[in-house]
């Protein structure tokens, strides 16, 4: 089997990417198995440097790896690098703080001694996506390397060519042979590598649909898993707030990456004396964005990764206004291209207010009070993050139990940090990436007891 990877942005082939055989799979899992075995006894300073080097590799080709992820998926090249440069920064943190996180903890019992050692589990298998294609990994490689795990990545088929690169970078840091390999598979050899006892726990980041299928495989088979899925975060706005502030901020939590993240501010909720004002500003900042070929350097929204959610976004736009949500702006699609989109009077019921938008569409909903906005909030299968923008931080903070989703933020959009642990309530999943939380997810906590 060929894979195509195709630039979403003028329809031309990136790459061919031949699928590997069962075989090769095979050998893949072995050699994963055989290197966990090396690499758990590994000291952790030299896992470190190993690390530390990692991230080197990824600013000294910066711009080979930012064109690539842009080609594959259609991100304008100056995210691209600020994603690369992340994945830098987490590559560092972890080398930093891994023997911090992994320090034996002394608990006092009616032992003579008793304690809890943090052991890596074995191999992972990661299932990524495309919209962030390097960052989404190395959040997921560098605490599980960083423990003494090996990992294997099973990327989206649209950004094979990355996954070829994120694997080099490993190599080229000098990491041991099958630390972290690179799966070229169809996913409908998810289950048998998932049941395989190479594979110690899986951690996917994705749809809703595919978080499910992959959580009943591993389930079945007694594998932990880790799911990272969709959102539908908030915005608020209360009547205090700084709009000029909150606009620019705005424009970037809902169009960063044309809109194609889970994080992404989707729903903004604004108190009604302040609605107009806002949506005004908004819809002005948004159409000055300069749309193009995400290659050049001008470009700030580019196109979709694929036709087929710039679909599944035109369809969600017309059918929020048959339900009587007013376009403002925008409201096209050409091929991968959706133009940036804002709606208005957005209610529920609609699917701009219902789903998961994953493009650059922003709906507005007024309401009385915040009491109604954090009432709203809530009314979402969802629950990765939200946004309060507000003079009152006092106000907003203590209003934080209002909120069930993984994250509050105040005065600023939702985003992950690798000091700060980041993962979703309800539908959007369960468990925690990055900080310490996010090491501890694929570590055996071991008790020992000396009576």
């Amino acid at each position: 089997m060929e894979f195509n990877s195709i630039n979403p942005y003028n329809d031309q082939m990136v790459g061919q990417h031949t699928a590997q055989t069962e075989q090769e799979v095979a050998d893949a899992l072995k050699k994963a198995e055989d290197a966990f075995n090396s690499w758990k006894k590994v000291p952790l300073a030299t896992r470190a440097s190993f690390m530390v080097k990692a991230g080197s590799v990824l600013r000294d080709n910066i711009e080979e790896y930012a064109r690539m992820i842009t080609l594959e998926m259609g991100k304008p090249m100056a995210e691209s690098r600020s994603e690369i440069n992340k994945c830098a920064w987490v590559c560092d943190y972890y080398a930093t703080h891994a023997e911090q996180f992994l320090r034996a903890e002394t608990i006092e019992t009616d032992a003579q001694k008793s304690l809890v050692k943090h052991e890596p589990i074995g191999c992972v298998l990661a299932i990524m996506p495309w919209n962030f294609p390097f960052w989404q990994v190395f959040r997921f490689a560098a605490p599980a390397l960083m423990a003494g795990n090996t990992g294997l990545l099973k990327h989206a088929p649209n950004v094979f060519g990355c996954a070829k690169q994120i694997e080099e970078v490993f190599i080229k840091a000098g990491f041991p042979s099958g630390v972290f390999q690179n799966l070229i598979v169809h996913h409908d050899q998810t289950e048998s590598i998932i049941a395989h006892e190479t594979i110690k726990a899986v951690t996917l980041t994705g749809s809703e649909r595919a978080g499910a299928a992959v959580a009943e495989m591993a389930g079945r088979y007694i594998k932990k898993s880790l799911l990272e899925l969709g959102g539908n975060n908030a915005f608020i706005v209360w009547e205090d707030a700084d709009i000029d502030q909150a606009v620019k901020t705005a424009v970037g939590a809902r169009m960063l990456n044309a809109g194609q993240s889970c994080i992404a501010a989707k729903r903004f909720i604004l108190i009604e004396s302040i609605y107009d004002e806002f949506v005004s500003k908004f819809t002005t900042a948004v159409q000055n964005l300069k749309s193009g070929d995400p290659i050049d350097e001008q470009t700030e929204v580019g196109p979709l990764a694929r036709k087929d959610l710039a679909d599944q976004l035109q369809a969600q736009v017309q059918k929020s206004i048959q339900s009587g949500a007013q376009l403002l702006l925008g409201g096209n699609q050409k091929n991968c291209y959706h133009e940036p989109t804002v709606l208005g009077d957005v209610k529920p019921g609609m699917p701009a207010f219902d789903e998961e938008t994953f493009g650059p569409l922003a709906a507005m909903i007024k309401v009385k009070d915040a009491k109604e906005a954090f009432e709203l909030s809530e009314q979402s299968k969802y629950g990765l993050g939200v946004t309060v923008f507000t003079r009152n931080v006092e106000k907003a903070l203590s209003m934080s139990d209002q909120v069930s989703d993984g994250a509050y933020f105040i005065n600023q959009l939702v985003k992950s940090d690798p000091r700060l642990p980041f993962g979703g309530t309800k539908r959007s999943g369960y468990g925690r990436e990055l900080a310490k939380d996010g090491m501890m997810e694929f570590i055996n906590r071991k008790t020992i007891y000396v009576g």
